[in-house]
């Protein structure tokens, strides 16, 4: 059974989504390549896609677009402004420059990249009368800590942000200290980016390579890669997006779902990449 998380407005969602940070900004076979592992991942049931305004400086949107305009029924369309564009008016101009670029009438879910300048209750609002408008069903932020996340709740209602994105992986455990739970508490799922790292460093562990080295996978010996992605989608209201550019990597996301790690596993891993004994600045890339 597929693991799923739930919004607070009772929308459910597979726990596993697709990220497109650094896709769609190479024409040709990669790209041809790119919106097929994305098509295959929708039709497996990966229906959350995140992008954002800021990727390739909308080309990731364009490649979004291309992959799922003709099942746009079957995706929960994720973007983020700028906080450059949070202003009320910014809010409005940004909203829709991006839906056409993914050529949709709406996303699912819009979120705040970081913060910036502009005063939240101004973004709040504008992203309300978004909602109004029927140009987005849901909005959120991201890469907020928790005192981001308390001034937050300072100006919006229970359950009306229904997404916080940060960074969250083996190499970046510091929200653990107190952000997942603050996020929990408010019925705000987290979604994490860069679940199984950046350049690879992460999955040349030694301790990562022995517990993959225990598992199998629908796709044959459990990789590292795998076995970072189900330490993570091993959180409760933990929503992850690997970015799968190819069909290959894809499927090899997909596999890690089905793997149970042992806490013999856990306590090995916790070994290697400790958990935070105290509060940490968050951090982001």
């Amino acid at each position: 059974m597929t693991k799923t998380v739930t919004l607070a407005n009772g929308t459910a969602l597979p726990a596993l989504g697709m990220g497109t940070w650094n896709m769609g900004g190479t024409p040709g076979p990669k790209l041809k390549q790119e919106i097929e592992s994305l098509r295959y991942g929708i039709e497996a049931g990966l229906k959350v896609v995140d992008t954002a305004e800021m990727y390739g400086d909308g080309l990731s949107e364009c490649l979004v677009g291309e992959a799922t305009y003709i099942m746009r029924q079957d995706v929960f369309l994720v973007s983020k402004v700028l906080p450059s564009n949070a202003s009320a008016a910014g809010v409005a101009e940004a909203c829709r420059k991006s839906l056409r670029r993914l050529g949709t009438t709406y996303l699912d879910l819009y979120l705040l990249h970081w913060r910036g300048a502009t005063p939240l209750a101004e973004t709040v609002e504008a992203f309300r009368k978004l909602k109004q408008e029927g140009l987005i069903r849901n909005w959120g932020v991201s890469n907020f800590d928790v005192d981001d996340v308390l001034e937050l709740e300072a100006c919006t209602n229970p359950g009306e942000c229904a997404v916080n994105q940060i960074l969250y992986s083996l190499e970046h455990r510091g929200v653990e200290y107190d952000l997942l739970d603050a996020n929990r508490f408010r019925n705000i799922v987290t979604m994490a980016y860069s679940p199984i790292g950046q350049g690879g460093a992460l999955l040349h562990n030694p301790t990562l390579q022995a517990v993959a080295a225990r598992h199998k996978t629908a796709t044959g010996p459990a990789t590292p890669a795998q076995i970072a992605l189900a330490w993570v989608l091993r959180q409760r209201n933990m929503l992850a997006i690997p970015k799968a550019s190819s069909l290959e990597h894809l499927k090899q996301n997909i596999a890690a779902q089905d793997i149970v790690l042992t806490e013999a596993d856990l306590t090995e891993l916790d070994a290697a990449f400790p958990p935070p004994s105290k509060k940490t600045s968050l951090e982001m890339i």
